[in-house]
């Protein structure tokens, strides 16, 4: 697909190794070994993506300090503690600390099992990374600190799979932090379940939501040059099949129209952006707010969520989903299919590109169902497979919730009205898991993004504090 995605800071991981040192003079064999693997450590960290700040091996509390202060001033996503041997949890606790980072620690031993015949004390000490692991659970419990780990050996799989899963779940969280989230236009008159308080975003996650007018993109679309639009309605070729109910005027003026978009999202540094606008009689906001879809499917295909109907929360949830890899399409209850035991989900409006099952069509509508305007929507099938349905829940409370439940995306009869529509099979009654899903607390729309998340979901929400509700 011809677009060039937006370029996300990397992960930045903190690396500490540590182990006793009154073992080295007993046993000089065992540090080097030690160094080998904490080496080897930092490597696979390398081979994640990430950035790693490895501050070297600590021996006890005075280094562990200075470990702790060169953290601090690194500023890191997440803090990796290597338990390589027995170390006293005054070494690590400082870290934890004065970090202002999640601390994940880690026990990988050599190898899946000691030769039990051959080895000495000092041999046994490198596997003994386990040892110290409830004494540091006990002191970060009882210093107020969330406890995480992750046991196995240095090569194997299925650690490194879950040390994986708390990386990515940690390089959201800074998304998150540090995000700006566009809001444009008003709510959908009625809507109730879309409001969101916009103290309550940088509340629960940080981050910053600016506020912004529809006049803002109708500045920049006035700008757009003949050139610029010419080479979009290009691009638009290449992505879209065109369905011959586009007309050239509407589709020229999406193109347009998106080309303001992406100046807006330049200008403003926007990782995401919720919009919607009523308008009238076909004037000019009626219009840019009619002709959006184009523009923000395009966004969303190359990182930059955008969701309709003032959907804030959505617009946060697609970000989630599209920074755990999963793309994320804005998505809402369309009918259920008790025939086939199918779930049909989808919506109007902009879609994740990336994630389509076959090449998107672009089609024209004289209508957009319940919204004043005209001009052309997307059409797709999420590809089929493993899919997980995601959204953020507002409690009575202000707190922020998660809600997820994993599906399959199958093949089937579709409505051809320029919406994106999935069926997905939940493995239960249609009717059933719609009652469970709205029981939840989930408002009007979510995202639907490929694989099955739960467990990258639920590291996400272990490192912002929010509970996870798995339907």
């Amino acid at each position: 697909m011809p677009l060039e995605r937006t370029t996300a800071p990397r992960t930045k991981v903190g690396l500490v190794a540590g182990g006793l040192g009154a073992y080295w003079p007993q046993f000089p064999d065992l540090l080097p070994q030690l160094k080998r693997s904490s080496a080897r450590v930092s490597e696979r960290m390398g081979e994640l993506g990430c950035e790693v700040v490895d501050v070297g091996f600590i021996s006890d509390a005075q280094e562990g300090a200075v470990a702790a202060e060169r953290l601090r001033e690194a500023g890191c996503d997440l803090i990796v503690g290597f338990l390589t041997t027995y170390m006293t949890a005054t070494m690590l606790l400082p870290i934890a600390q004065r970090s202002g980072a999640p601390v994940l620690l880690i026990n990988l031993q050599p190898t899946e099992s000691m030769d039990h015949d051959t080895f000495d004390t000092g041999q046994w000490l490198a596997y003994c990374g386990a040892c110290p692991l409830p004494e540091m659970a006990n002191t970060f419990t009882r210093a107020g600190i969330p406890f995480r780990s992750v046991s196995g050996y240095l090569e194997d799989p299925r650690a490194w799979e879950r040390i994986e899963r708390w990386v990515k779940a940690a390089g959201v969280r800074a998304a998150l932090r540090k995000g700006r989230h566009g809001l444009m236009g008003h709510l959908y008159p009625g809507m109730l379940d879309v409001s969101t308080d916009l103290t309550l975003v940088p509340v629960n996650f940080g981050g910053h939501v600016e506020v912004l007018e529809f006049d803002d993109l109708r500045v920049r679309v006035e700008k757009v040059g003949d050139a610029e639009v010419k080479e979009r309605i290009g691009l638009a070729r290449e992505v879209f099949e065109l369905a011959d109910t586009v007309v050239p005027e509407d589709f020229e003026w999406a193109a347009r129209v998106s080309l303001g978009l992406d100046r807006l999202v330049e200008d403003f540094d926007l990782d995401s952006l919720a919009y919607y606008h009523r308008g009238l009689d076909g004037e000019i906001h009626e219009r840019l707010g009619a002709g959006m879809i184009l523009g923000a499917s395009l966004l969303t295909a190359r990182g930059v969520p955008a969701a309709g109907e003032y959907e804030l929360r959505t617009s946060l949830a697609m970000l989630i989903m599209d920074r755990l890899g999963a793309g994320g399409s804005f998505t809402e209850l369309q009918a259920l299919d008790f025939l086939r035991g199918h779930v049909e989900m989808g919506h109007d409006g902009p879609a994740h590109l990336a994630i389509s099952a076959r090449r998107p069509l672009l089609r024209g509508l004289g209508v957009f169902h319940g919204k004043r305007g005209w001009g052309v929507s997307v059409e797709f099938d999420v590809a089929h497979g493993p899919v997980t349905a995601f959204g953020l829940i507002q409690r009575r409370d202000g707190r922020f919730a998660f809600v997820a439940s994993e599906g399959v995306t199958v093949d089937g009869p579709h409505l051809k009205i320029g919406n994106t529509t999935s069926r997905v099979d939940f493995g239960r009654d249609p009717g059933e898991w719609t009652d469970a899903w709205s029981a939840s607390g989930i408002s009007h729309h979510w995202a639907l993004g490929t694989g099955h998340r739960i467990g990258e979901l639920k590291a996400l929400a272990d490192l912002l504090d929010v509970e996870l509700v798995q339907i």
